[in-house]
């Protein structure tokens, strides 16, 4: 079920409905909104449930019955055990066949065959946001950063809402738990989460979609047909695409959040205008950027506490770790080690280049980008035979004018970078003007729907899903 559907509409409104006829009854509103989050997951495949029910049972019993700093050996045995499981399930749906085809292809050359069995594993949908919350709440518990949870509800909503399910923000249990305790005592803020969906869907709707249809797919789908600025406006584009749809994606649930009465943590922010890598993964995927530094660059490898040359393969781990994350192939593999060397590259010059000034900022921002935007290239490929056809279409420069990129896709990747230089919190300034605050709340719905239906009526037809769902 996507967000930009008719059926999602009609799920969320039904879901806001029968909230309010439940009134003040806050138990009650928890046990439901577990009910609505496994129906809204049951649209791609009921089945899965059961795993999504599992992974919340292994992550609420280890919370649950952790032992006191008295039995520390037993303490980070269970706590092991219980993240080993998380990642078990996530590595055999996600890497089984990955891992059993590159061993198949080195047994074949010293003439083994092929002696592990392709399964060809049907990859459930949100597997790896829902292990990811599984693990940080396990290891939150172990480290007093979050009250256990004594209600296995509170753990599956936890675990299965369904604003974040599909591809984040991973919420952290210390951000999300706190706020099941008592209903909040304010009005939804519903200026501001109207805006952010709103803004969310032009993203998605408009600037992703039409750039996918009408230059990305068709340049990344045979790339020797078209000419090097072509291919160049393709990358750039490519770079848009996926930052509209995938903050646009967060846009839509941090304001869906906020209907309901929560809060979630920002997922971007303004991040082309980076002057430095670091800064650029302090910015994009905010959310599964601290994740990783801090469950696994610095809880699990130790960060930068062993020397320079330890915080140098740390990094490159994390980064390689990550790239594996988004998918099991190569070219996520190469795309996190580029990201990796970069990183412990500019690791002693980042603060410097990220404090700069002037034409020396301008010069590091367009740096980072271009890097970027190249990387990107493996990111969407198909495979890395894919990458070489690509580059090889670039270079020579191939002659010809542009066959794809058009003047209407140039002001979409213009708008696209040009919303890197509008506030991040231009929803809440907007929210904040007297005429907005005196508006009715049916106003507002009304104006909402207005928009809705002119984004709808602007976009292309369909809707793809968006780009975050196959992780």
């Amino acid at each position: 079920m996507l967000f930009p559907t008719l059926n999602f509409a009609l799920f969320f409104i039904a879901v806001t409905v029968i909230l309010a006829l439940i009134g003040g009854l806050w138990e009650l509103k928890k046990v439901f909104l577990v009910a609505a989050s496994y129906v809204f997951y049951a649209f791609w495949n009921w089945k899965f449930c059961f795993l999504l029910l599992f992974s919340t049972a292994v992550s609420y019993s280890v919370g649950r019955w952790l032992p006191g700093k008295d039995q520390p050996r037993l303490r980070k045995w269970m706590v092991g055990g219980g993240i080993g499981i998380q990642l078990l399930v996530l590595a055999f749906f996600k890497y089984y066949d990955f891992f059993a085809t590159s061993f198949n292809r080195a047994a074949r050359d010293i003439g083994w065959g092929e002696p592990v069995p392709l399964i060809e594993i049907l990859l459930p949908v949100a597997i790896s946001f829902f292990t990811f919350h599984g693990i940080s709440y396990i290891v939150d518990v172990y480290h007093d950063k979050v009250t256990r949870c004594r209600r296995f509800t509170d753990m599956m909503l936890y675990m299965s809402f369904f604003p974040q399910l599909v591809a984040g923000p991973i919420v952290r249990s210390s951000q999300f738990l706190p706020q099941l305790e008592r209903p909040s005592g304010n009005p939804p803020p519903m200026a501001k989460a109207l805006l952010m969906i709103a803004g969310g869907l032009f993203k998605k709707v408009i600037l992703a979609s039409y750039l996918g249809t009408q230059l990305v797919d068709p340049v990344f789908a045979d790339p020797a047909s078209f000419s090097t600025l072509d291919l160049l406006f393709a990358l750039y584009g490519f770079a848009v695409q996926i930052f509209c749809d995938f903050s646009g994606y967060t846009d839509i649930a941090i304001g869906l959040a906020a209907l309901l009465g929560f809060t979630f943590p920002q997922n971007f922010n303004q991040p082309y205008r980076s002057a430095s890598l670091r800064d650029f993964w302090h910015r994009w995927h905010m959310t599964l950027s601290f994740w990783l530094r801090d469950y696994l660059y610095i809880a699990l490898l130790g960060g930068n506490r062993r020397g320079s040359r330890r915080t140098i393969f740390n990094l490159i781990l994390t980064m390689l770790l990550g790239g594996l994350w988004h998918g099991a192939a190569m070219k996520f593999v190469i795309w996190g080690g580029l990201h990796g060397v970069w990183l412990a590259l500019e690791r002693p010059f980042s603060k410097r280049l990220e404090n700069t000034r002037g034409i020396f900022r301008v010069m590091s921002v367009l740096l980072i980008f271009h890097f970027v935007c190249f990387t990107w290239l493996f990111f969407h490929a198909e495979d890395l035979e894919s990458v070489r056809l690509y580059l090889q279409a670039m270079t020579p420069l191939t002659p010809g004018s542009f066959a794809q990129v058009t003047p209407f896709t140039l002001g979409l990747i213009a708008i696209g970078i040009g919303l890197h230089f509008v506030s991040g919190n231009m929803p809440e300034r907007i929210a904040a003007f007297p005429v907005v605050q005196r508006t009715p709340d049916w106003v507002l719905a009304l104006v909402f729907g207005i928009c809705v239906l002119m984004i709808d009526a602007a976009g292309p037809s369909g809707v793809a899903p968006f780009i975050y769902f196959q992780f």
